[in-house]
């Protein structure tokens, strides 16, 4: 009995269409979402990784857990640029790709994306069950 791979190269459509809604709410959130204050920032980050978990299933037949965590690296990874960014005094001068990519770290962001990546399991440990 051989055992199936941990990671192969697919499309799931299912997922694409997923992320495809996910990203017009995060484009929405960013687009009007300025007085939202925290829904904006933190339910923001929370989709966002949620978004890239999808984005990630599209092309990916893996488990969730990996998935899951390999989106809230990419969110790590992003803060931790942040951090460095401003250590280094470097600020991005396109407007919009500073609202993408983001300019501040902040530890919170990194608890939103923890929550998403946990959140995104749950919901797929639930489907399966």
């Amino acid at each position: 009995m051989t055992t199936p791979p941990v990671l192969a190269w697919r499309f799931d459509a299912r997922a694409f269409a997923i992320a495809l809604g996910l990203f017009v709410l995060l484009a929405l959130l960013a687009i009007f979402g300025a007085r939202a204050g925290w829904l904006r920032g933190f339910f923001g980050d929370v989709l966002a990784v949620v978004w890239l978990y999808f984005v990630f299933k599209t092309v990916m037949a893996a488990r969730p857990v990996p998935l899951a965590l390999a989106a809230f690296g990419v969110g790590c990874a992003l803060e931790l640029g942040q951090y460095l960014a401003r250590l280094g005094h470097w600020q991005i001068a396109n407007p919009v790709l500073r609202v993408v990519i983001g300019s501040t770290p902040d530890w919170l962001d990194v608890l939103a994306y923890g929550i998403g990546a946990a959140a995104v399991v749950a919901i797929e440990w639930r489907i399966d069950a």
